[in-house]
């Protein structure tokens, strides 16, 4: 399949710089997910001659299926690790086979409010009022950091809740030295909660000291000539580094998004003079071909992040033809209609995908409700203009391209217009596929449901001999003729 002049414009843009990235198919579905060191490198290599060559069917059958790109560039190659695995837990593509086992990353557990607190491996972050550390990239990571604090803060391994004399019987880590044995008070419960609150502190990178301390140890050992020991500690080391590193690089990275949508947030309120910060962005688009099978798509973000759980689409019922901005005003009346309807609270900026014209059509929606207040704005891609006054006495505002404001209107409107397009090409094939299918002399709706059902597509049922069509339930050898002789004239 030949290159699209937009997904050629996308590989010449990529930059060197570690990521992730997102393949999807003619329908914009995600197909795979991959990561690497230099998005550059890693996604061109896949449309050069000789990959397609060289390659076995699996990857070949990927590259051909291949109609769009989405990258996300991101601080180390242990965050794109993670991001990975979150987003083929998420979309499940057809072409990844690690992580489709619904596994997650290790974290570290532990309740600061238990009597005597311990750390314990979960997957699954519960809103129980625990202190959860991580994800770790591997569990190898999680068990080593969980086995250094244990170690070295005095923390205890057992599971009973509030450990006492009968279970110290049974226990070696008091025997072992590692223990402070708070079962058998040889240590207070507040000075044990201090411990615990040091080892949160020391995972969450906020005790640099302590690896100074293990590389004397480490040094220490050395000179003493007891190389196992200092091997160890290396080992430990190195581990222990990593995984600080690594947190603090996450707990940098999520500061700098937060403090970039901070920023802003405050842009758009100062320079459209908004009531108040907006905080709840929902934003609309259109997709349709020629005017059919129409759709519009309601995109939110919150605090500049995106929220697919408040998505919504719809499919355009009382505007006929291609009327883009009549479709916008139908979309934006059905969302807020029921949202005034059900008492919930409006966004805090609306924004329309077009310039003037999709504004004013969204603003009479808005207006026929009674929301005079709602703020609204349309972003026009041609010069990324924000358009705000539908007299248009007032000139288009133009943000700087790298301003923190327009940042956030282009990310919500380019994912508007991808939520809106993946609903579109849905329909838009689903029609084809029963089109086909409709062609079929004698054939009814049971009998279609059963071929799609049987063999999965129409793609699939073309591909098959007779035979194996008079396979599928109540269709019959007479039958199967007939539909494979439609199907390929």
């Amino acid at each position: 399949m030949p290159l699209s002049d937009e997904l050629k414009t996308k590989l010449a843009a990529l930059p060197a710089k570690p990521g992730v990235y997102l393949m999807r198919d003619r329908n914009g579905k995600v197909i795979y997910v991959g990561k690497a060191k230099s998005l550059r490198n890693r996604v061109r290599n896949y449309f050069q001659t000789a990959t397609k060559q060289r390659s076995d069917p699996k990857i070949r059958g990927l590259i051909n299926s291949i109609c769009d790109l989405e990258t996300i560039v991101v601080h180390n190659e242990a965050e794109a690790i993670l991001t990975e695995g979150k987003l083929i837990k998420e979309y499940k593509p057809f072409y990844n086979t690690l992580f489709k086992d619904d596994k997650r990353f290790i974290l570290l557990r532990i309740h600061l409010q238990d009597p005597f607190p311990s750390f314990r491996i979960a997957r699954i972050r519960k809103p129980d009022g625990a202190t959860y550390l991580g994800p770790y990239v591997s569990s190898t990571a999680a068990r080593v950091a969980k086995e250094f604090v244990e170690t070295h803060y005095g923390l205890r391994r057992c599971r009973p809740l509030t450990p006492g004399p009968e279970h110290h019987l049974h226990c070696m880590a008091d025997l072992l030295s590692f223990c402070s044995a708070p079962c058998i008070l040889k240590i207070s419960q507040e000075e044990y909660k201090l411990r615990a609150e040091e080892a949160v502190a020391f995972l969450k990178g906020e005790r640099r000291d302590v690896l100074k301390d293990l590389e004397k140890q480490m040094t220490d050992a050395a000179e003493a000539m007891e190389f196992e020991k200092a091997a160890a500690l290396r080992d430990t080391l190195l581990n222990l580094r990593k995984i600080i590193k690594q947190r603090a690089s996450g707990t940098h990275d999520q500061e700098r998004l937060s403090e970039e949508a901070q920023s802003g947030m405050a842009q758009l309120k100062s320079e459209l003079g908004l009531p108040t910060l907006p905080r709840v962005i929902e934003t609309f688009d259109i997709s349709n071909t020629g005017g059919t099978e129409a759709v519009a798509s309601m995109v939110c973000s919150v605090d500049g992040r995106p929220q697919r759980n408040r998505y919504k689409r719809f499919k355009i019922k009382t505007v006929t033809g291609p009327d883009d901005p009549g479709m916008m005003a139908e979309a934006a009346h059905r969302r807020y209609s029921r949202l005034l309807k059900e008492g919930k609270v409006m966004p805090d900026l609306v924004v329309f995908d077009g310039g003037i014209t999709q504004l004013r059509a969204g603003r009479r929606a808005l207006d026929a409700l009674g929301l005079h207040d709602l703020p609204a704005v349309g972003l026009a891609k041609r010069f990324e203009e924000v358009v705000w006054d539908i007299t248009n006495q007032e000139a288009p505002l133009r943000l700087p391209l790298n301003s923190p404001g327009l940042k956030i209107l282009r990310a919500i409107r380019d994912e508007a217009h991808r939520f809106a397009l993946t609903y579109h090409r849905s329909l838009r094939d689903r029609r084809i596929r029963e089109s086909l299918l409709d062609d079929i002399p004698g054939i009814g709706e049971k009998r279609k449901m059963v071929l799609l059902q049987h063999f999965g597509s129409v793609q699939r049922l073309k591909r098959v001999s007779v035979e194996e069509i008079a396979e599928a339930p109540g269709i019959g050898k007479k039958f199967a003729e007939t539909i494979y002789h439609t199907l390929h004239r």
